[in-house]
Order: structure tokens, then C-alpha cells, then sequence
């Protein structure tokens, strides 16, 4: 029985490997179909996924992704141009669906805000730091004088050749 089991798994995986392996016959053969796959892929790296925000939707595997693409697909096979598709996803997702959204007064914070940040925090670095070396150093008691000289006696006496 066992001997069954196994042999009937070893079939599947043989079975799943077989069609996974076998070709794939493309969906369209007409003449433009690979340049419309190529404009595609073109536009997807355009988009960013408005979930992972990082990625563009051509390498998302966010839900969203998947249905923005799909919307991608079918304005291309309508026969919108890409400005057309670009047009369409910025107005319903807004400049920030771009990838590389243009620089204008309502992006600014997307292309300045990090540079703003960097900066604010040099700046309040530089203000902790000068801060720090106008306070006056407190001067050891006797108890941490002996602990200073005695550790850096002993170090020394290690370090000794």
C-alpha cells in the first residue's frame, strides 16, 4: 500500500514537471502582437504599485498591481496611445502613480521632501552636537580618579612588553 502511495506521488510530480515544461503557444501570432507586449512592459515600469509603493507595476505581485495592469492591457488593446494610458491612470491614481512623477508645484514634496528631511536632520545633528561641546566637562571625583588610574595602570601593565 505504501509502495503504491509513493509510486502514485512520484507520478504527479512527473506529470507537473511535464507541464510545466511543455511550450507555451503565444496568445496572439499577428504581426503586432510582440510590439504591443513590448509597449506593455514599457508602461507597467512607468507606473509605480500604489501598495509597495517602491516597485514599479511591471515587478508588483501586489493584488492592486495585477488589476492595474489588467486596466494597462485593455486601453492598449482599445488603442490608446501611452500618453492616453498615462493621462487616464493619473487621473484617477494622481501624479504620484507615475514611477517618475513630473516636477510641478503639486510634486514638489515627492522630488524635495527627502532632500528636506536629509537636511533637517544634519541640522538638528549639528545643533546636539554644538550643544554638547558647550557644556563644561565635570571633573572625576577622588572614587573615579583611583578607578581611572587603576584601570589604566593595569592596561598598561598588560600592554607592556
Amino acid at each position: 500500500m505504501n509502495r503504491i502511495v509513493r509510486t502514485r506521488g512520484w507520478l504527479v510530480v512527473a506529470e507537473l514537471c511535464a507541464a510545466l515544461a511543455a511550450p507555451v503557444a503565444p496568445a496572439d501570432t499577428s504581426p503586432g502582437a510582440h510590439d504591443d507586449v513590448v509597449r506593455i512592459r514599457q508602461l507597467e515600469e512607468s507606473f509605480r504599485c500604489l501598495v509597495c509603493q517602491n516597485q514599479t507595476l511591471a515587478d508588483s505581485t501586489a493584488e492592486l498591481a495585477g488589476d492595474l495592469r489588467g486596466t494597462i492591457v485593455e486601453q492598449v488593446e482599445r488603442g490608446a496611445t501611452d500618453a492616453q494610458v498615462r493621462d487616464y491612470m493619473v487621473q484617477r491614481y494622481g501624479d504620484f502613480v507615475l514611477y517618475k512623477p513630473p516636477l510641478k508645484p503639486l510634486t514638489w514634496l515627492l522630488w524635495l521632501g527627502p532632500f528636506g528631511l536629509l537636511g533637517l536632520g544634519a541640522f538638528v545633528l549639528a545643533r546636539i552636537v554644538a550643544r554638547r561641546r558647550g557644556m563644561p566637562a565635570h571633573p572625576l571625583t577622588g572614587d573615579e580618579r583611583r578607578r581611572v588610574d587603576a584601570l589604566l595602570s593595569h592596561s598598561s601593565e598588560d600592554v607592556a612588553p
